[in-house]
């Protein structure tokens, strides 16, 4: 949970280097090229609010994952001649705000521009007469809503929703909605407004400063006028090339829309999605005078936008949701490398989807685990005492109705108590075994055990089968504290024998290749649980008499771990920590001494939030589709990139793994 890493040093101890070389090596998974990003990640920083008013406050937001090092940048107004500036802050963390006062001296028809300490332009606003006064800022959404004159400057430093008019104008309803720089350099624009609107006298610019802004006119002499709902392209003749902008002028000079793209280029094409709205996304095949596909492939562009797509839910926050900030943050391992699948990633659940009677917040969606004999299942396990299990339908993850629409409450043997439910996994009897930490109904005493649950039992509240109680083997989560007795099982996987005894598991009971006819009662696998404590994977044979064997502990080089799976298409064990380890995937194998290890550890794709991000599965290789399948992230504390973000009051992340 996010309020459990209260141990000194937890956010800074992830470990030592891991290689890249077992996969690769032993044929299972290809080398995927590194994705294209900016390292500094100034894409992702756009202009939020602008006033020419007494002080001339600038607001930058941060519409990406990380947070963003803006040390050394600049500004220019009209003039293009770049000046330093004092920012409230020299770091904007995701979905954050920096303001500054510009040194240059905004004037009632003005413009301004931001440049990284390299001199890239970052992103760039004109406004005319009187418009930035009280201020111009974005509305509808920000760092890539449009741009609007408010009633109000009073929104520096945060979201931009009071002072915003409760209609944007007509022509703040046109948007560039798809740019390619593959040669032709097309930009197609698109209005979302109920009335046509004249564009014969507006105009576009590039990033180049050098630049004068050319009219679409000139480009496209039947640009004169886009109808309600309808399409305009042209093409620039300015040359549009990788780490480029488009800007977007009305005919008296207000900046009406932007994107900005990376390295790789708007190749085939950039395209907003969903249609007209959303963000900026690199897409499979270009749709220039129609709706966007959303064929997205990734390393898409800015508007906004990061590298990589995060597309919207759709929904507003419910009476009683409170998402809770990400705590813990650290640095991911040493040696880690890029996520090796799509960029772009879903939001896919509804909006605060996962209330209960027991947690009406809506929050703490941590365990996942897809069935292996019927892959279109993916259970999920929520902290307070509930279990999911969850189904496809128009594209998001929802309650399957046939089991039960709102979940099912879970107990421990006799019916009592109410287990911190964090891990779970699927047995190879099919039944549904679950980690708890504590009782939450007595908070502060370790209760570190693991359920097994048959999912065909009837009824809305489910009492184990099996319980298996471990806590005596953690002491030192028993201090009366709170915060140390949910330091505990955070995750569990299930690993079958046959696995173990192919890779040559030495048995650390035996000191001899495991021989699992050794223990005759635990079934056809062992169970590795993760404890948050130290990162450490615990190892037990569950046996059907209530008793359990243990094998001892492996580490998996980092300081956390949230969520534990074996997955067949790989032959590894996976080890996941959040945002306390940077949002990584560690890789298990069995190394030639016959123990196992780490082998490779990834990141999460980049457009991803740094949030407690708890739950990780990844769907059996049965369900691949052009060498990929899905990959599935559950937030801990629904909070995405915070208040007034389309991530807000979500839980469930979509997005792709090489098969």
């Amino acid at each position: 949970m996010p309020t459990s890493h209260s141990r000194v040093g937890v956010a800074s101890v992830c470990a030592a280097a891991l290689t890249f070389s077992g996969l690769l090596a032993t044929g299972l998974l290809a080398a995927q090229p590194a994705a294209a990003a900016d390292p500094a990640g100034y894409q992702n920083i756009r202009v939020n609010e602008v006033t020419s008013s007494n002080d001339d406050t600038v607001e930058l937001y941060n519409a990406g994952a990380t947070a963003v090092d803006i040390s050394g940048w600049k500004m220019s107004d009209d003039s293009f001649s770049p000046q330093s500036f004092t920012p409230s802050a020299t770091t904007i963390t995701a979905g954050g705000f920096v303001t500054f006062n510009s040194p240059k001296g905004l004037g009632d028809s003005d413009k301004l521009v931001i440049y990284t300490a390299g001199g890239a332009v970052v992103d760039r606003v004109e406004w005319a007469t009187g418009k930035a006064k009280p201020a111009m800022a974005r509305c509808g959404g920000d760092g890539t809503g449009a741009w609007v004159t408010t009633a109000t400057a009073a929104t520096f430093g945060a979201a931009n929703a009071s002072g915003c008019p409760s209609s944007i104008p007509s022509a703040s309803r046109v948007r560039i909605n798809e740019v390619t720089s593959d040669g032709s350099d097309t930009v197609e624009l698109y209005n979302g407004g109920t009335s046509a609107v004249s564009i014969g006298a507006w105009k576009y610019v590039d990033n180049d400063t050098s630049h004068s802004p050319v009219s679409i006119s000139s480009s496209s002499p039947n640009a004169v006028s886009i109808p309600a709902g309808g399409y305009v392209t042209f093409n620039s003749t300015l040359g549009l090339g990788d780490n480029d902008s488009i800007f977007l002028l009305d005919g008296n000079g207000n900046t009406v829309d932007s994107v900005t793209w990376a390295a790789a280029g708007a190749k085939p094409s950039d395209e907003r999605c969903t249609n007209g709205t959303g963000w900026f996304q690199t897409s499979t095949a270009t749709t220039l005078g129609s709706a966007n596909s959303c064929s997205g492939m990734g390393g898409g562009g800015g508007g906004g936008g990061q590298t990589g797509q995060l597309l919207g839910g759709g929904g507003s926050l419910t009476s009683g949701c409170t998402p809770e900030a990400p705590s813990g943050t650290g640095s991911a391992p040493a040696g880690t490398s890029a996520w090796p699948g799509g960029q772009d990633v879903t939001i896919t659940d509804n909006v605060c989807a996962f209330t209960t009677s027991t947690g009406p917040e809506g929050r703490d969606v941590s365990g996942l685990a897809f069935d292996p004999a019927k892959p279109s299942v993916l259970w999920a396990a929520k902290n307070k005492n509930w279990l999911y299990k969850l189904v496809k339908s128009n594209g998001k993850w929802v309650p399957d109705p046939s089991w039960s629409a709102t979940g099912k409450q879970i107990r421990f043997v006799g019916g009592s108590g109410q287990p911190d439910s964090e891990g779970l996994t699927v047995g190879g009897n099919g039944h549904i075994y679950v980690t708890s930490e504590r009782d939450n109904a007595d908070n502060t005493v370790p209760k570190d055990t693991i359920m097994e649950f048959d999912p065909a039992a009837t009824g809305s509240t489910l009492t184990p089968v099996h319980q298996w109680d471990m806590t005596s083997q953690f002491p030192q989560l028993d201090t009366g504290s709170k915060d140390d007795a949910n330091l505990g099982f955070e995750g569990v996987g299930y690993v079958p024998d046959n696995w173990l005894t192919a890779n040559g598991w030495l048995d650390p009971l035996t000191k001899a290749a495991y021989n699992p006819a050794t223990y005759p009662l635990h079934g056809s696998g062992l169970y590795f649980a993760g404890l948050e404590w130290d990162g450490t994977l615990h190892v037990y044979g569950l046996n059907s008499d209530g008793s359990f064997t243990t094998f001892g502990t492996v580490s998996t080089g980092k300081a956390s771990v949230m969520d534990v799976m074996f997955d067949a298409g790989t032959q590894r064990i996976v080890a996941t920590c959040d945002n306390t380890c940077g949002e990584t995937h560690t890789f298990m194998k069995v190394d030639a001494a016959g123990a196992i290890a780490p082998d490779v550890t990834y990141t999460n794709p980049a457009v991803m939030p740094v949030d407690n991000l708890e739950g990780f599965a990844v769907a059996p290789t049965s369900t691949c589709v052009s060498g990929l399948r899905e990959a599935v992230w559950s937030d801990d504390g629904i909070y995405g990139f915070g208040s007034g973000s389309s991530s807000f009051g979500h839980a469930l992340y979509s997005g792709t793994f090489p098969c």
